[in-house]
């Protein structure tokens, strides 16, 4: 039987007292990132105090409140280029995104939007207005892709071991070179599998909404039904556990919601 050496700290209530502020200075301070020459990525994710990914409608807009809409915004300021899963973007209705109101930008350019997907098929909503997004996609899916986008925003980087795959970390890279450094994941969770698993996450943003769900939503992270049980595990599927420490942890008195951001690396 393992015995009990690990003190503990209390640490919510927390010691500081954050009220809502257009500009979010001390929100900001908390979430700052170093600028460097390579990528940065940020994953913010939300879930359940079950682990559900999505609330009874299928969509995590369900299960946020305006603790997380206060952190989601600052880390939407921060970023450089919002990168999601093309289902994921389809699923939740993603448009052309727009920088926080109120907010400082780290950026003097537009929020930019970047998809990654195997088949490169783009939401329609997404090809109809002014600002298309990028596309990270493999050698198929780059040729569906130019047909409803500009060549400049379509990111061709085939997979090693299969040209139709996406390399996210070479997608990543192309990113950098066109200015595109600090990189948020908005999931979802079978992208952020992928990413986890191919060490390409920085830090881990995770707010825990005080409800429960039940079963039936996927975890945060959740890869495709065909890896997740094979075995030795595939790609996609961490082998083992990977470290986390912990940045710092907010806390809603009010309704009990917890905002923690994890480095992991």
């Amino acid at each position: 039987m393992r015995s009990a050496t690990t003190p503990l700290d209390l640490l919510v209530p927390a010691a500081e007292h954050l009220d809502p502020d257009p500009a979010e200075p001390r929100l900001r301070a908390l979430y700052d990132v170093p600028p460097g020459d390579g990528p940065h990525v940020r994953a913010n994710m939300v879930s359940t105090v079950d682990g559900g990914a999505w609330g009874p409608d299928h969509l995590s807009g369900s299960i946020n409140d305006d603790a997380d809409w206060r952190v989601f915004r600052v880390l939407r300021a921060a970023a450089d280029v919002v990168l999601v899963g093309a289902g994921t973007a389809r699923h939740e209705g993603y448009t052309a995104l727009d920088r926080p109101e109120g907010v400082p930008a780290a950026a003097g350019r537009p929020l930019e939007l970047a998809l990654v997907s195997r088949s490169g098929r783009v939401p329609q909503q997404l090809t109809e207005g002014g600002r298309p997004p990028l596309v990270l996609t493999g050698r198929a899916g780059a040729r569906v892709a130019a047909r409803t986008l500009p060549s400049d925003r379509v990111v061709e980087v085939p997979g090693a071991a299969d040209p139709d795959d996406v390399d996210v970390r070479a997608g990543l890279a192309v990113l950098a070179d066109r200015g595109l450094r600090r990189v948020l994941c908005e999931g979802g969770p079978t992208l952020l599998a992928t990413m986890l698993a191919d060490g390409l996450v920085d830090e881990l943003c995770v707010t825990t909404s005080p409800c429960l769900v039940g079963p039936g939503p996927s975890r945060i992270v959740a890869a495709p039904a065909t890896a997740a049980v094979a075995d030795p595990p595939a790609a996609g599927v961490p082998a083992g556990t990977a470290p986390a420490r912990l940045a710092h942890l907010l806390h809603s008195p009010e309704g009990g919601t917890l905002v923690a951001r994890w480095l992991l690396r």
